[in-house]
């Protein structure tokens, strides 16, 4: 590979790796607001607004580790837990400035919106490291039985495995610390783990698609060839 492509590539992984950290970090952020959906009137789901953005972070993850291997993929993951924190601090630090007489969101409103991101950020990063790294592992472990074959899959057993890990965990969090009632536990799961099912299952002709280009332009030959930095 040219010295121009290598610079590429990078650039590529840039541009996913802030794709990545921007879902996981609005995630967490707009949590709080719960929506219905009722996909062709087959079944209404109770949904958090965070559950869009965050399947996209496996989405990134399954592309990483399939061009770049599962290194970069971890170090990516770990990158999240930092943004993660980082954005907790200035959550932290903006709560506890006091807002103008004139300011249009008041401290009251400011307090209502933000106030369980602690919470809701630290149930997030336990339930994140759990099902990030374990979705690289399963991802890698497919990976290495099919010999880079069968692409859909390692993308769909590694991300129905750590969604179910990370919905399941996230949730019990939430539930403990008085953020959610328990008695919503077993709806929010199951409607939680259903719509990242689906996702996952739509996710994956994009994969295929951004791994082929991906693989043609950088001309890696054979099932499984990487971009070796």
């Amino acid at each position: 590979m040219t010295k121009e492509k290598r610079r590429q590539a990078e650039k590529i992984y840039l541009i996913l790796s802030g794709l990545f950290i921007t879902s996981l970090v609005t995630s967490n952020l707009i949590f709080q607001k719960f929506f219905t959906w009722s996909p062709f009137g087959i079944y209404n789901f109770e949904l958090s607004v965070g559950i869009i953005a965050y399947p996209f972070t496996f989405l990134v993850t399954d592309i990483i580790s399939e061009i770049y291997g599962k290194k970069r993929a971890n170090q990516l993951v770990k990158a999240g837990i930092y943004a993660s924190a980082f954005a907790l601090l200035i959550v932290i630090v903006s709560t506890s400035a006091k807002a103008t007489t004139w300011s249009p969101i008041n401290d009251a409103e400011f307090k209502k919106v933000f106030g369980f991101t602690f919470i809701a950020v630290g149930a997030s990063l336990a339930a994140y490291l759990l099902a990030q790294f374990l979705d690289v592992q399963i991802f890698h472990y497919w990976k290495r039985i099919t010999k880079g074959k069968h692409l859909w899959l390692r993308n769909n057993f590694s991300t129905f495995s750590s969604q179910l890990v990370d919905t399941a965990t996230i949730l019990l969090l939430l539930c403990t610390f008085g953020v959610i009632e328990w008695d919503l536990f077993g709806i929010l799961l199951l409607n939680g783990y259903v719509f990242k099912v689906i996702f996952a299952l739509f996710d994956t002709p994009v994969v295929y698609a951004v791994v082929y280009l991906m693989r043609k332009y950088f001309q890696l030959e054979g099932h499984g060839a990487e971009i070796d930095f």
